[in-house]
């Protein structure tokens, strides 16, 4: 039974680093914890759908269109980076705007930046193609859905946090966020062009 389950266990184990659910909290948390609940949900459901589709896509087509294309992940790095960048700077000097913002475009909050490049980003799509060739699609597509799965629990139970935190602590954790946030995105532009030029 052990030996059975064994594959299934090196496979689910580096998709979960990449995919970090628990690091990404903070992160939604400060980009949704001026929402409504229905907002919220709405947000949730838009992040892990889009988490999941692109690594799914990517897993089964990621190579081919990587070979037709010539883009490389290190391609990935740096535009994911460079949008990343923006839209932290974005929410870190809205001001006053940054409620009707993170409001108004809620949806887009949930797909850009929680489900790509947050969720599923450089990393994850790099892991999976690489336990796609180790353990094959069967083992690579059921870690990559209970890691899913995961994201969506982390997400659903942040109330939790905030209750604990109070509305100072969030304010103050949303400015640190967004500062890290950008870290992330200068983060991955630097390992992108790195990649490119050495």
């Amino acid at each position: 039974m052990l030996e059975e389950l064994k594959p299934f266990i090196l496979t689910f184990i580096p998709i979960f680093a990449a995919v970090d659910a628990f690091g990404n909290i903070p992160f939604f948390i400060a980009l949704t914890h001026t929402l409504s609940k229905k907002h919220k949900q709405a947000v949730i459901r838009e992040s892990v759908v889009t988490a999941t589709v692109i690594a799914v896509l990517f897993m089964f087509l990621g190579k081919l269109v990587l070979r037709i294309l010539g883009i490389g992940i290190e391609d990935f790095q740096i535009a994911g980076g460079i949008l990343l960048l923006v839209i932290s700077v974005h929410l870190l000097l809205a001001g006053k705007r940054k409620g009707s913002v993170l409001t108004e475009g809620s949806r887009e909050v949930g797909v850009f930046p929680l489900g790509t490049p947050l969720i599923t980003g450089p990393a994850v799509l790099t892991m999976t193609l690489i336990m796609l060739d180790s353990f094959g699609p069967l083992r690579t597509f059921v870690s990559l859905l209970m890691n899913m799965f995961i994201v969506w629990l982390t997400f659903r139970y942040t109330d939790f946090f905030v209750r604990v935190i109070g509305e100072a602590g969030m304010k103050a954790l949303s400015k640190i966020m967004y500062i890290i946030l950008a870290a992330i995105a200068v983060m991955m532009m630097r390992k992108g062009l790195t990649a490119v030029f050495l």
